[in-house]
């Protein structure tokens, strides 16, 4: 495995790190192949880029048919390529410490003068996300913007039926330490961006699971 300085080198061309993109987005792994139409390459450029991210410790493999048939006659077992718990200094996955502190600090700052602290936490995360809500000019339905606010800030959202799955913690090692603190600011900023989009349908809720972030946005009937 290379260290964080080679890594970051591989990362540097542009077709390793639409690879990386690509496996990053898929839970449960992908072959070659599939990773190969996706950026548009053939095969064997595909597994020679891929195997160099493995062996920066980016990817991690495993090995499975595709076909889902076993026994005589199945083929050998093809790699599968995962994205690994790696992160190196360019944050892959992305991390924004920098936002989550800057709400602390305010919040902090705001309890010195009295305030009780979990509720100016609670205040300043939904006011960061609704400055970034309300900056956001892209198009689409609630859940398209929600997601373009979201992918800016790291949170991977993935549309599953009427909800995005947020697939990346940015704020991870924090989340860690302190899961119910940091939950609660990543729903409040994600319920200050539906604010920010002036969103109706949608709605941010906790729905803890492994290897995502604790918050789902759904979308339904009006809010009141």
């Amino acid at each position: 495995m290379g260290d964080a300085f080679s890594a970051i080198g591989a990362l540097a061309d542009p077709l390793r790190r639409r690879l990386y993109a690509v496996v990053a987005g898929r839970d449960e792994g992908i072959g070659r192949e599939e990773a190969a139409r996706e950026v548009g390459v053939p095969p064997h450029t595909a597994r020679f880029h891929l195997d160099k991210l493995v062996e920066e410790g980016l990817l991690d493999v495993d090995h499975r048919r595709l076909s889902g048939r076993s026994g005589p006659g199945a083929g050998r077992p093809a790699k599968i390529y995962r994205r690994s718990g790696t992160e190196v200094a360019v944050s892959l996955p992305e991390r924004g410490y920098d936002l989550v502190g800057r709400v602390f600090a305010a919040a902090v700052e705001r309890s010195l003068d009295g305030a009780p602290l979990s509720e100016t936490l609670a205040e300043e995360a939904r006011a960061a996300g609704r400055r970034d809500g309300t900056a956001y000019d892209g198009t689409g339905g609630e859940l398209d913007r929600s997601a373009g606010v979201l992918e800016s800030r790291g949170y991977e959202p993935t549309l599953d039926g009427d909800s995005l799955v947020l697939r990346n913690c940015p704020f991870d090692a924090l989340a860690r330490e302190h899961t119910a603190l940091v939950c609660g600011v990543n729903r409040d900023y994600v319920g200050g961006v539906l604010d920010g989009l002036e969103c109706r349908h949608a709605s941010a809720r906790l729905d803890p699971g492994p290897d995502r972030c604790c918050v789902r946005v759904e979308e339904s009937a009006a809010r009141g």
